[in-house]
């Protein structure tokens, strides 16, 4: 299929026409439709993307919990909606979904780290999105507020704000993955071995 930009914004593009439209290296989100094309990332937010992706990775190997993707990799959620998360965990009893170029059904937490471009996605319409899917657990990183939003599904399928404690957010999702919010916001951040012990040393 050639590249039409007259699709992407038409409401009508489906997912397996996302992943035709779309390059494997652009990063792009189908939402209700339509194909989002991320503006190129910022040196600090993709600072932020790898540190924390990597101790994610290596809690979840570590715990052999499942699976942590980076950006790019796309979440069939229906035939109109393929979110690309920031960061997404996928629990190794769901692991089955995973295929080489997509992964069927919703990851069970997603990561979005704000920009510019992206506010009105990761706060209405992927927050929507990820909670009528059924994704346990949203983070929002909002690196120029310092802030983050960390939404977890409750039993009646609703997002409730889970506030952190001491400064300590706490996944539920992720099971025992904790983390410091002063550590997302430090330069330089802390090595990714001594926080990775330090949260193992207390995690339940």
């Amino acid at each position: 299929m050639n590249l039409r930009h007259d699709l992407f914004r038409s409401g009508d593009v489906t997912f397996d026409d996302f992943c035709e439209l779309v390059a494997e290296d652009q990063k792009a989100d189908l939402l209700d439709g339509v194909i989002y094309m991320a503006s190129p990332e910022n040196t600090d937010a993709n600072l932020l993307l790898v540190w924390l992706w990597s101790l994610m990775s290596e809690y979840a190997n570590h715990q052999r919990l499942g699976k942590v993707f980076g950006s790019r990799v796309a979440f069939r959620i229906d035939e109109h909606n393929g979110p690309e998360p920031d960061i997404a965990f996928v629990h190794k009893r769901n692991t089955s979904r995973i295929e080489r170029g997509r992964i069927i059904g919703p990851p069970d937490l997603a990561v979005e780290i704000v920009s510019p471009e992206s506010v009105a996605r990761d706060f209405i319409k992927k927050r929507t999105l990820y909670e009528q899917a059924g994704v346990r657990e949203y983070w929002i990183i909002d690196q120029d507020e310092k802030k983050v939003l960390l939404l977890q599904r409750t039993a009646a399928g609703k997002y409730r704000e889970r506030k952190p404690r001491r400064g300590v957010l706490r996944s539920q999702a992720l099971s025992g993955f904790w983390l410091r919010l002063e550590w997302l916001w430090q330069d330089p951040r802390p090595a990714l071995a001594d926080a990775l012990a330090e949260i193992l040393r207390t995690a339940r």
